[in-house]
């Protein structure tokens, strides 16, 4: 069959990239299927013919759809198909949405999706970053207006060397998890992942990734040129600017300044609410103004707040541009939890609560990799409605708020203990009790501070802020904002967000609504993002909890670690787990044994943890003559008693061992149930353990 498609390839770092267009997905409004080394990502982009009507938002929806045929594995469950997305999934559709949406038109209402499906993975090529890519592809060859094209590069750092486009492996393993979008000139996403990586290192890193976004994108523009269809016309929602003059005349600018200019969220609403009434009654007799008036006051606010911001350096809450709201912290808020703490800045307030458990409870995520995934650290973000004074019912996590819980979870790895040093799973959630900006970083203050509450030995103390932007008509006319609240998040160009320690970064999101940042913003919101983090851990946080606590709280789950001879991990557990079900039984205590013998009791009850230890350490002990045990007659025959001794472990006492002086029948001295103390004599002629208990006595050291 002759070839009716279009295949364009380049190297990029060192591994071959592959377009297709025109192989698949001819329905599509753009359709890139993508191949890099020999990870396969179908990538489409379609668009709805007419605008969705009564919305004042563009409608985009990105999917990421990871296959588990990719890896060669059947999905579990009884369905034995893909179910809902992933958290991987999800945040990678985040991650590809984050870069796209400020390229399409700000009027554009028609629905579009853009579609990843992970068809086949190469470990050697991360699959979302040809998601991101295979995107950007898409939508710049269909006929759907779009300001693109822009591109991706993942970089990651091996013993303090970067690399770009890292495996799957290194990509876990390295210092740095950094992805960079740009477009032709700028910067426009970040997100970043890091082992306390110094902020001049991590500019480095960015730029490194944007200069290699640019070879890309001259990529996209070929195969653009070569295939790219005519963006189409389309039915502009825009607010109709004769409304925007009746608006102004019937609300001047210094009313609307007045209305805004408040550090009171409620206050400002209220204000909003009874100017958006006053325009109501004048425009009654006009329908198709009232339809989009919603969208005109806020199109006057988005104005007069920048204008107030940009011309005047006038914030709406009175604050300089460099200052951070109010701040507050404390611990131990709620009782009976492992560890809790509470960080308020402004009218943003997070109570994050600690819960430790063993190991064994760790999340097991079944994806695109080749095995399945232990997750020790936890950290989950929860946004009621009411934290913003709304009301509506509770749908579980949506994407924003797993979108939140990784990055505050992102933020925190770096200074958790090793399962060596502390063998526990650990989980943070994070309660939103109250929101109007950065409730992500707040979430990171407060998850440092409930760790280091419940005792969790971190290394360092992490803290996050976020910083604005509102630029102007030029690269260099521009404010920036520390510690943006929700009404500056709204209406400027740049949620800026940056967790570290005192030593260096360990997360970066970055959010835009422009067409990308020069490299002098990037570097001043990092510098401004430094200081008010230092300032936030040392006058804020270090007074409420200076230090990890040295011991975990009364409530929380105790765990003692021993270590056994891996081949006897079968005697511990017994036939079908009757001997570890029986310490457990009897210590009520949780055991979790690993395939190199390490064994972890937990439990709360100190007493029970330590005899559940001792009937360890005598299971798997090599018994030897003159060992001292306690134990409980199980049997009574002729010629002797059996005496258990551990769990599934029992020897003999010998008629003629039980008493100083001869007896004639067992039942004379012992009783089922006896409690007694026997010292071992070695092994009877059948290979059964000997016991005595009348030489207990004349034991040395007893």
């Amino acid at each position: 069959m002759e070839k009716n498609y279009k295949t364009f390839t380049m190297e990029l770092a060192g591994r071959p990239l592959r377009v297709d267009i025109g192989r698949v997905g001819k329905q599509a409004n753009g359709c890139a299927f993508m191949q890099y080394g020999e990870t396969t990502v179908l990538c489409t982009a379609t668009a709805s013919e007419k605008p969705r009507e009564g919305i004042d938002f563009f409608p985009l929806s990105v999917e990421y759809e990871e296959k588990l045929y990719a890896v060669g594995k059947i999905p579990g469950g009884f369905n034995k198909r893909e179910g809902k997305a992933s958290e991987n999934a999800v945040l990678t559709s985040r991650v590809i949405d984050r870069p796209m949406r400020p390229l399409f038109p700000k009027d554009y209402r028609n629905d579009v999706t853009l579609s990843n499906m992970v068809m086949s993975v190469d470990p050697a090529c991360r699959p979302e970053l040809v998601a991101m890519i295979g995107a950007a592809i898409a939508a710049s060859i269909s006929d759907i207006p779009f300001d693109g094209p822009c591109a991706a590069t993942q970089v990651g750092m091996i013993d303090g060397e970067f690399v770009i486009n890292p495996s799957q492996e290194q990509w876990k393993v390295g210092d740095l998890n950094l992805t960079v979008a740009s477009t032709g000139e700028k910067v426009i996403m970040i997100e970043a992942g890091a082992n306390e990586i110094p902020e001049e290192k991590m500019i480095e890193a960015i730029y490194m990734a944007h200069e290699i976004n640019q070879t890309l994108i001259a990529f996209i523009r070929q195969i653009v040129a070569e295939v790219g269809r005519p963006k189409h016309e389309y039915t502009s929602c825009a607010v109709p600017e004769e409304l925007m003059e009746a608006i102004r005349e019937t609300v001047p600018p210094e009313e609307m300044e007045a209305a805004v200019f408040t550090d009171e969220k409620q206050v400002r609403e209220e204000n909003i609410r009874k100017l958006t009434g006053r325009l109501e009654e004048a425009f009654a007799e006009k329908e198709e103004w009232l339809a989009c008036l919603g969208e005109a006051v806020y199109q006057y606010q988005k104005k007069t707040v920048r204008k107030m911001i940009l011309k005047d350096h006038k914030r709406p809450d009175g604050r300089a541009m460099d200052q951070i709201r109010p701040l507050a912290a404390e611990v131990d808020l709620i009782p009976r939890v492992h560890g809790s703490a509470m960080f308020t800045r402004g009218q943003t307030q997070i109570c994050t609560v600690t819960t430790l458990a063993p190991l064994s409870e760790m999340q097991r995520i079944d994806g695109l990799d080749e095995n399945e995934v232990n997750k020790r650290y936890m950290h989950h973000y929860n946004f009621p409605s009411y934290s913003v004074g709304e009301t509506k019912p509770s749908r579980g996590p949506g994407r924003r708020e797993i979108g939140h819980g990784a990055l505050a979870e992102k933020a925190l790895i770096p200074v958790l203990p090793s399962e060596e040093e502390f063998p526990y799973a650990i989980r943070t959630v994070s309660e939103t009790f109250e929101s109007n900006g950065s409730t992500s970083q707040a979430s990171v203050c407060a998850s440092t501070m409930s760790l280091m509450a419940a005792g969790v030995p971190i290394k360092k103390a992490v803290a996050g802020i976020s910083c604005g932007l509102v630029t102007g008509e030029s690269d260099d006319d521009y404010i920036l904002l520390t510690d943006i609240q929700g009404l500056e998040d709204f209406f400027g160009d740049m949620d800026f967000k940056v967790a570290g320690t005192h030593q260096g970064i360990t997360a970066i999101q970055m959010d835009i609504k422009i067409h990308g940042l020069t490299r002098p913003i990037v570097e001043e919101a990092i510098s401004r993002t430094r200081e008010a983090r230092e300032y936030i851990l040392d006058e804020i946080m270090r007074p409420a909890i200076a230090e990890p606590r040295k011991e975990v709280g009364p409530y929380a789950p105790k765990i003692i670690s021993v270590q056994i001879d891996p081949e006897k991990i079968g005697d511990v557990v017994g036939q079908r787990g009757k001997t570890i079900n029986e310490i457990i039984a009897r210590t009520g205590v949780k055991i979790d044994i690993t395939d190199d013998g390490k064994v972890s009791v937990c439990g709360t009850d100190g007493a029970m943890m330590d005899k559940a230890v001792e009937m360890v350490k005598i299971i798997t002990t090599d018994f030897e003559e003159g060992q001292i045990f306690k134990g409980v007659v199980v049997s009574i025959k002729e010629f002797g008693a059996f005496i258990e001794f551990a769990p599934g472990k029992e020897g003999m006492v010998h008629i003629s061992k039980i008493a100083k002086q001869r007896i004639n029948r067992v039942e004379d001295v012992l009783t089922l149930g006896d409690r007694v103390t026997v010292v071992c004599l070695g092994k009877d002629k059948m290979g059964r353990l000997s016991f005595s208990m009348k030489d207990v006595a004349q034991t040395p050291g007893q």
